[in-house]
């Protein structure tokens, strides 16, 4: 692979053959991809978490490095998205939650929720550099979970049809895996919990006008808008990292903070009632039928549907 840099365009895989985190090599650009490639439906199950944590452990243990074959690849930037057709991801493993929750076993949540703030903190630090760009590519729904993943990026690219919100607070909780942490950066603290306590689902274009969504792309050039952006600020690469490595000194999202959060998380979760694990169950049962017949178009609209004010309260269109 000794000239493998030369390459234009190559993308080299590198990633376990069934891993759920696929992760891919561009050596011309420095960029690597990572995407979300989970069974069933596409929240992040247990299995998508481990993987996604041995490749990015390894990551950092190697000092931002990886390897292909005998080389060693220095990335100047690091792109997350998803290989499930219109879904980036849709959050927490709700099924799980609900069989955790009756069964009282507390430390098996809190076990998944420092799971999810293992990955979330390793990305807020760019795994422990300052000259990585992280990019999220969002060409779908982006919910719960999905939607704080995205978030820990430096920069969103979203396409137009994608949708991105919280709906947590439809079943009585709340985003615990830092999303309130990084929307207060982004909006402020009043709007970050405005939008939380909302459940709105949010279309692309309406984050975009708002400042959370970076690039709007047009449906279909998700990618060729990533390359986009690397390539139009390949100059100014090492100022913007600075500039990127500066603001999170000046709104530092730390991992006492993301702790702390998750564990209120944990408590909340443990005070839902049977109404609440029903709304929750509803969900789960309505994100695998949709993934089961190829339409995952308005998920959490058409899981809440029996229940009117709710299915309103998450779903937006259009600006106010």
């Amino acid at each position: 692979m000794s000239n493998m840099n030369d390459a234009t365009a190559l993308r080299v895989p590198y990633s376990r053959a069934q891993a759920q985190y696929q992760t891919e090599y561009e050596p011309a650009t420095g960029t690597l991809w990572g995407y979300f490639d989970p069974r069933g439906t596409p929240c992040f199950s247990l299995g998508l978490l481990k993987d996604i944590r041995e490749h990015d452990a390894a990551f950092e243990a190697n000092g931002g490095r990886i390897r292909i074959g005998d080389e060693w690849f220095r990335p100047a930037v690091y792109v997350a998205a998803s290989r499930t057709p219109r879904v980036f991801n849709l959050g927490g493993d709700l099924a799980l939650f609900v069989l955790l929750i009756k069964s009282r076993d507390r430390d098996a949540l809190a076990h998944y929720a420092r799971l999810c703030v293992d990955a979330m903190d390793a990305r807020i630090r760019r795994y422990g550099r300052t000259d990585l760009t992280t990019i999220s590519l969002v060409q779908g729904d982006a919910l719960g979970g999905g939607f704080e993943s995205a978030l820990s990026s430096d920069v969103i690219v979203a396409e137009e049809s994608a949708q991105m919100g919280l709906p947590e607070i439809l079943f009585n909780l709340f985003p615990g895996m830092g999303a309130f942490s990084l929307l207060a950066r982004r909006l402020g603290l009043r709007q970050a919990e405005e939008l939380i306590l909302s459940g709105r689902i949010l279309p692309a274009a309406k984050l975009h006008e708002m400042g959370v969504v970076d690039v709007l792309a047009k449906d279909g050039e998700g990618e060729a808008a990533v390359r986009e952006w690397i390539a139009g600020n390949a100059r100014r690469r090492n100022g913007m990292q600075a500039v990127f490595a500066a603001r999170g000194r000046v709104f530092p999202v730390t991992r006492d903070e993301l702790d702390a959060i998750a564990d209120i998380w944990v408590d909340a979760a443990f005070r839902l009632g049977e109404r609440d694990l029903r709304m929750m169950g509803r969900i789960a049962r309505a994100q695998l039928r949709r993934i089961e017949i190829g339409d995952v178009s308005d998920v959490a609209a058409a899981a809440l549907a029996e229940d009117d004010g709710a299915a309103r309260a998450v779903s937006y269109r259009g600006a106010r």
